[in-house]
């Protein structure tokens, strides 16, 4: 008896103080495509017709590209609705952004939130991969984040979580949220992306995927009102012309258990069969770290996606110094002349003072420096967001030339060859600029007009007067590097945008997106896969370069993993994984020393016996 009235008094202290109550959940509006913007427009009229809906919610990918323009355009007109809404961001958001997320955040004053309404507690983080093609991913600094509002969560509150991806491996770190939920009273979750209305079952959590705003092949578009009662919660579909279809979805509402069931986690396993190659020191901040780490004798340094440069003691990887940016950094440092130089979303070029981390100078862009930046003798050379590329002055900042015909965001590292700065943008091209002046010698595209194909993230290597590069559309290509001219395309092995230089530089390596590490010569004719090798690593679709020392071939992955090959014996010498989100380029000390950073922020110093 006494059981049974605790049961009760759970029950009532769960839902017996919520009152019925409908929202609007809205996902997938992508303004910026050919309907976008007239779609969202009659979606919001159409809720601000409906007095007995409470509020909006926007799960994610609001715009196609993430761009100023496509987000001022979105938050002006769900300005227009006459309700409380509340917005996160998704791939379409940050993938492509030219702020790295700066500008979301900026427009609608967060990416992550949490607010209670009659009895519930609704959480919601953003899910990137950011700037980069990867996995989706929940940011390191969104966990960090939820593990505070759950801390501060009433185990027995009901939760509805909210997130642009399913949370099942579609997001390379899933598990981050739903081990946290299901240790609360988790209700349910919603999320888009799909563009389908569709139920799910994640690992016990009712999920729901809500269809896409957009009309797509229909006349029309559509979005989903909620309908929350004391015991369950109906998902309908609503058209914005004011026709309401028949109830595709019913969860229950009743007090989480979990279980029990053992659910797919990430596979460390290969670290013992590889027993050669440890951390001899692991770091993990407290943001996404989405570049390549700086390193000199004494240190080790990065950015964030908080804007914070961090810099380790490269024995110990304890903190040394810290300095704060007011935007997310995706440039990977460069150091030189005892500075530290790096672009932020914040739109400023910093150099800092290597010992200590206090500012040398600051120069000023138009929008955020994604880009990474390069430097011959005392001139550095980065790119920007407002359209500009541009060399200055490494002591002290200033600007020498600039080149303003960019066409799209500058997110790559750019390639210094025969007196030419060579880089790639968002914007289909890839240019070639004299050094010295910052005058156009010749820009090449692939003939393709969807930028989603620019060679942005390609990183160009060049030998015997032949720049190659390997963009989104899978092709290796070898550009004439005097005239731009294209000398032969090889679509062959599928490699997408990661390859490197072999050290004799007779070898292009590719990284293919199916297990397979491929070889051709450095010839100005088309002569086919040299070799290739199964490395075993799975779908890959990661952007980072192979680095080779002394005969050894270097790449990561985007499960976490570094691998180390002999080309010449086809033969994987190790492999070691750090966690299981994506490898970002890294730095090869020598043949058995790396520094290593992954998008969930881990940086780590590997050494081989």
């Amino acid at each position: 008896m006494k059981n049974f009235c605790i049961a009760i008094f759970l029950l009532i202290a769960n839902f017996g103080y919520a009152q019925n109550f409908k929202y609007a959940f809205v996902t997938d509006t992508h303004v910026g495509t050919a309907t976008g913007e007239e779609d969202l427009r009659r979606t919001v009229a159409d809720i601000n017709s409906q007095s007995d809906i409470d509020f909006v919610l926007v799960t994610g990918d609001i715009t196609e590209m993430g761009t100023n323009e496509e987000l001022q355009l979105a938050k002006e007109i769900l300005s227009g609705l006459n309700k409380k809404f509340y917005v996160i961001p998704g791939n379409h958001d940050t993938g492509w952004s030219e702020s790295g997320g700066v500008s979301f955040i900026k427009e609608f004053g967060y990416d992550k939130f949490t607010f209670d309404h009659n009895g519930f507690r609704f959480i919601a983080c953003a899910s990137g991969p950011y700037v980069r093609m990867s996995d989706g991913h929940i940011p390191r600094d969104a966990t960090v984040w939820l593990d505070s509002v759950l801390n501060k969560t009433p185990k027995h509150m009901p939760i509805v979580y909210i997130n642009h991806y399913p949370l099942d491996n579609s997001l390379d770190n899933w598990y981050e949220a739903t081990d946290r939920l299901k240790k609360k009273n988790i209700q349910y979750a919603i999320c888009g992306h799909g563009h389908q209305n569709k139920a799910y079952n994640f690992e016990g959590i009712a999920g729901t995927m809500g269809r896409s705003n957009l009309r797509a092949k229909d006349s029309i578009g559509g979005y989903n009102i909620v309908d929350m009662t004391k015991d369950s919660v109906f998902f309908t579909t609503r058209k914005p012309n004011g026709e309401t279809l028949a109830t595709w979805r019913k969860i229950a509402l009743k007090t989480f258990a979990n279980d029990g069931k053992t659910y797919e986690r990430p596979d460390f396993s290969i670290n013992k069969k590889y027993s050669n190659v440890k951390p001899v020191w692991t770091y993990h901040s407290n943001a996404n770290v989405v570049n390549t780490p700086a390193y000199n004798n004494n240190l080790v340094i990065f950015g964030n996606s908080l804007g914070l440069v961090e810099a380790l003691n490269r024995k110990t990887g304890k903190p040394v110094w810290t300095y704060q940016t007011k935007g997310a950094i995706y440039s990977s440092p460069i150091i030189k002349n005892d500075l530290v130089i790096f672009g932020s979303g914040d739109g400023n070029i910093y150099a800092l003072h290597l010992k200590n981390g206090k500012l040398a100078w600051k120069t000023a862009a138009q929008k955020s420096v994604l880009g990474s930046p390069v430097i011959q003798a005392d001139v550095l050379f980065i790119g920007a967001s407002d359209n500009t590329f541009s060399a200055l002055d490494v002591k002290t900042g200033k600007l020498k030339w600039q080149f303003k015909e960019v066409e799209g965001t500058i997110v790559g590292k750019p390639l210094i060859y025969q007196g030419k700065i060579i880089f790639g943008s968002w914007g289909r091209h890839l240019y070639a600029l004299d050094l010295n002046t910052g005058s156009l010698i010749w820009k090449w595209n692939n003939g393709n007009g969807n930028r989603m194909f620019s060679p942005a993230m390609v990183t160009p290597v060049a030998t015997n007067n032949t720049i190659y590069i390997a963009a989104p559309d899978r092709v290796l290509t070898a550009i004439d590097a005097t005239t731009g001219q294209t000398l032969w395309r090889n679509s062959e092995a599928k490699v997408r945008e990661s390859i490197g230089l072999s050290t004799d530089s007779s070898l292009v390596y590719g990284k293919t997106m199916q297990d397979e590490i491929v070889a051709y010569k450095t010839t100005r004719t088309d002569q086919g896969i040299a070799w290739k090798y199964n490395a075993g690593y799975g779908y890959e679709h990661t952007p980072s370069d192979l680095i080779e020392k002394n005969g050894k071939l270097f790449f990561g992955t985007k499960n976490g993993t570094i691998y180390c090959i002999d080309p010449p014996a086809k033969k994987t010498l190790w492999a070691h994984k750090i966690d299981n989100s994506m490898v970002n380029t890294f730095k090869v000390i020598d043949d058995k020393t790396l520094v290593v950073s992954t998008m969930d922020g881990k940086v780590c110093m590997l050494k081989t016996n």
